[in-house]
């Protein structure tokens, strides 16, 4: 790759503005309990936790369309909810965060998904998932495709945020690879391992290095086991391109007819990776709304990235902070 320059990362980020993106997944209400241990329980060896604030935020598919729009980009978030009281906070949160909503919801007793953790002193002491992981009926499945059809139009890149909680299903899949091809719009896929020969064909997919090493058998210990995983994820998938995320190490693009581009990490500090994933994949969906080529899409993911691992709990970045990290690192 030929020097990224601070300038053209400007250029792009600013091609963020307007960007519609579709969002499609596994949509999820993040409940936060913060507090303190002064204690352990008489009961069990375990600490007690006085909460002091409860807080609510938009977790899953909901996060990856946060972060699009906390980017300057416009997402419209298709995935299902319940009746209940999780599903209408999660449809506030869309209000609030100008998230467009095209959620389908459950009619059929099937309940909003909502992980709740327990933080004390900075620190997750715990987390409890209420949810129902199997995939979708049919008639719930159909409104969602109804949905999609309706909202693919006006967009100009397709995130599908797999959690594994049964929106993600291979009718989904198989429509959404039409409709993309079909508007010559980018698929990229945030993936679980159990799923994987449901994203053959799409744009580019994002396993963290943990996903990558379960859906190859190959035990990532140093480049040419990378670059092989990398390979034969490129294979197996018949994708234009694989990021693996690595942590610490930051990410390895592997992209069809292109020699193997290693970024290392921008975080300077790392609070909490929660969610962050999610902000990989929504940047690089904007950054290829914005024309960015692959490579840049992905360092600009990398640094989005580096900016929300630098926050406690479910976060995301802003323009003028990955700007900041940017003009900090790249040359003028």
């Amino acid at each position: 790759m030929r020097a990224f320059k601070a300038a053209r990362a400007k250029r792009l980020v600013s091609g963020f503005r307007g960007a519609r993106i579709l969002v499609v997944g596994d949509v999820m209400l993040d409940e936060f309990l913060w507090g303190r241990v002064a204690r352990i329980s008489p009961e069990a060896p375990v600490p007690v936790v006085e909460v002091t604030h409860q807080s609510f935020h938009l977790g899953g598919a909901g996060n990856v369309a946060n972060n699009v729009n906390a980017l300057g980009g416009e997402a419209v978030l298709a995935g299902v909810i319940g009746r209940d009281v999780a599903g209408d906070k999660i449809r506030h949160s869309l209000v609030q965060s100008g998230v467009e909503d095209a959620l389908a919801l459950a009619e059929s007793g099937r309940p909003t998904t909502i992980k709740t953790r327990i933080v004390a002193h900075h620190q997750q002491v715990v987390r409890a998932d209420r949810e129902r992981a199997e995939d979708l009926p049919p008639e719930i499945e159909d409104a969602l495709l109804e949905r999609l059809r309706d909202a693919l139009p006006s967009c100009r890149a397709v995130v599908v945020s797999d959690y594994q909680k049964g929106v993600v299903t291979a009718r989904v899949m198989k429509s959404l690879r039409g409709l993309a091809a079909r508007q010559d719009v980018p698929l990229l896929v945030d993936p679980k391992v159990r799923h994987f020969e449901r994203y053959r064909g799409v744009s580019v997919v994002t396993p963290n290095q943990g996903e990558a090493e379960q859906a190859t058998g190959v035990r990532i210990r140093g480049e040419a086991d990378l670059r092989e995983a990398g390979e034969k994820i490129l294979k197996r998938l018949d994708c234009a391109a694989a990021l693996i995320t690595r942590g610490e190490h930051g990410m390895s693009l592997f992209a069809k007819g292109a020699k193997p581009l290693h970024i290392p990490t921008a975080a300077r500090e790392v609070f909490d990776v929660t969610g962050a994933g999610d902000t990989v994949v929504g940047t690089l969906a904007l950054a290829l709304a914005a024309g960015a080529g692959l490579p840049e899409a992905a360092v600009l993911a990398n640094f989005a990235a580096g900016v929300v691992v630098g926050k406690l709990g479910t976060a995301t970045a802003n323009p003028d902070e990955l700007l900041t990290a940017l003009e900090a690192e790249l040359p003028s």
